[in-house]
């Protein structure tokens, strides 16, 4: 029985862990990086297609978004997840594999021009409709069994619609080991989804530490807030410009702004339209009203039942089309424009940055964690320009970040929530922060809890029945990112391939047992295949 961490060590994103337990192979999370890469991370120990089930916390990129690929390579298995979970991830993976795909064609177009090799994405679209096929929805507090000697149980996170920490009870050798993945633990008084649950027993805890290190202080008046920096960019003819998390953030967004409106906080341009220009975010709206009775937390729900939607407002507008996008720039009147992604660094958002930074009487409002390599971190850190689209564009709108504003714990809310166990767990496992957060963290919750804690990177393996360490891996700092054979498409496709070598292997051990008669067509069919790709003449 043992883990290895995979990813989101010393990083904050990329989340991945591998277990074995109870005679099965399982994943936790096979999430996507964003934003530079500091450490080398660990492939995976076993080929994908020997993979027994996968289970997610929750929808959002770094933690969700490398499913595809691991579908790409051979993975046929169930991934459970709560039921808001399954269906956001259906929307974002497709939407995903759709920026990647459109991305690598403009990259294609400029890359050929130059004698550049071609860019392949790393999941196409028929990647993510294939694994989305063998998602399993699993309801809140009840008790799964995925395999003999394996009990799941999802609880609410409080970070996104859907969001959970998972506890995962383990039975080998008739004991039993409860491990707790904390997943994306959320702060507290959310608009529209509830506060985090605590969990009160745990023998290990995977934990995460994003805001590890410091405070959010005490909750500002966002409507407020938000209603002043209106206010202010209208009032000098500007417009402003939300880069926004499509799926959690926009929809908090648009509870304050309806909040905005209902009040009167902005004076002088009543009714000025809101452009929610993402449609992923359009969708992840649609369905954060169809769980509300799930998901929703007190407040949201006393205003559904007084016939109001938290989400809905007179003058917002929602953009779908290429053409729709495009109209939001050649509107000349005060607006807001919602878009994504939020950190700038993919999607529609970097065309109205092209079309605003420029221009000193507009504004750009963060309202999320932007990471170290981000645009979005560069803008905020005094960035004079930007290169958009092949372009320098000169920064000269009002940048400014909303204080406090974030669906993670800070550091008193995760210190809550890991002194929630009655009794200490024999190890805390600290991941998903920054290099040096993940062990400030750790610090703390021995310092201050008693906890034995520590902050594993890449490759790190831990005997959960034994409770010890088995292999503590070393940080590998990536020094430069050179160009690797693997961007290549032939490389690619042969990666693809040796993938799918590992899987025959694996079906080829499962049909041990099986009739002759069986097992002598599956060997015909294979030698059929070896003898029509068995040739020289690949020139």
């Amino acid at each position: 029985m043992k883990i290895t961490f995979i990813g989101a060590t010393h990083e904050v994103t990329g989340s991945c862990y591998y277990l074995e337990a109870a005679g099965r192979k399982f994943l936790v999370d096979y999430g996507m990086e964003q934003g530079p890469d500091y450490y080398e991370n660990k492939e995976l120990p076993v080929a994908p297609g020997d993979l027994d089930f996968v289970l997610l916390t929750h929808a959002h990129m770094d933690h969700s978004g490398n499913l595809p690929a691991l579908y790409a390579k051979g993975y046929q298995g169930p991934i459970y997840a709560t039921e808001a979970t399954c269906n956001l991830c259906d929307i974002m993976l497709r939407d995903s594999a759709h920026i990647q795909m459109f991305e690598a064609e403009w990259r294609n177009r400029k890359g050929r021009r130059e004698g550049k090799p071609e860019f392949i994405p790393a999941y196409t679209m028929e990647d993510a409709m294939g694994v989305l096929r063998n998602f399993v929805r699993c309801p809140y507090d009840k008790i799964i069994k995925p395999a003999e000697g394996i009990e799941v149980r999802f609880v609410d996170a409080g970070h996104l619609l859907g969001s959970s920490s998972i506890e995962v009870w383990m039975t080998e050798e008739d004991k039993t080991e409860k491990i707790v993945f904390s997943g994306d633990i959320g702060n507290i008084n959310q608009p529209l989804i509830r506060d985090p649950v605590y969990i009160r027993e745990a023998d290990y805890v995977v934990m995460e530490s994003t805001y590890g290190d410091r405070s959010h202080g005490e909750r500002p008046d966002y409507p407020a807030i938000l209603a002043e920096i209106i206010q202010r960019t209208f009032d000098r003819g500007g417009s402003l410009v939300i880069p926004s998390f499509a799926v959690g953030r926009t929809q908090e967004m648009l509870y304050f702004i309806r909040q905005i409106k209902e009040q009167g906080l902005v004076h002088g341009h009543d009714g000025f339209t809101v452009y929610v220009d993402s449609p992923l975010a359009n969708e992840a709206t649609t369905i954060f009203s169809e769980n509300a009775y799930t998901c929703y937390d007190e407040e949201a729900m006393d205003l559904l039942n007084k016939g109001i939607n938290p989400l809905s407002f007179p003058g917002l507008k929602t953009s779908v089309t290429t053409d729709d996008s495009r109209a939001i720039n050649f509107d000349e009147d005060c607006k807001v424009i919602i878009s994504a992604s939020g950190m700038c660094d993919a999607g529609r958002i970097k065309h109205h940055l092209k079309h605003n930074l420029w221009n000193p009487r507009n504004t750009i409002l963060f309202v999320g964690y932007q990471a170290i390599g981000t645009p979005g971190r560069a803008l905020l850190e005094g960035a004079v320009e930007l290169k958009l689209f092949g372009e320098t564009v000169q920064v000269a709108a009002e940048i400014c970040k909303m204080p406090g504003i974030s669906g993670h714990a800070d550091v008193n809310g995760l210190i809550e929530w890991a002194k929630a166990f009655d009794t200490r767990p024999k190890h805390v496992f600290v991941t998903h922060g920054d290099d040096t957060v993940t062990e400030i963290f750790a610090q703390r919750l021995k310092e201050e809890l008693g906890y034995d804690a520590t902050a594993p990177f890449s490759g790190t393996e831990y005997d959960l029945l034994e409770n010890r360490c088995i292999h503590e891996a070393v940080g590998v700092r990536i020094v430069k990112a050179t160009a690797s054979p693997k961007t290549t498409k032939a490389a690619r496709a042969y990666e693809k391939l040796l993938a799918m070598e590992r899987r025959l292997m694996s079906v080829i051990r499962k049909n041990e047992g099986c009739p002759n008669k069986d097992l002598d067509r599956f060997a015909r069919d294979i030698q059929s295949l070896c003898d029509k790709w068995d040739r020289d003449d690949f020139n």
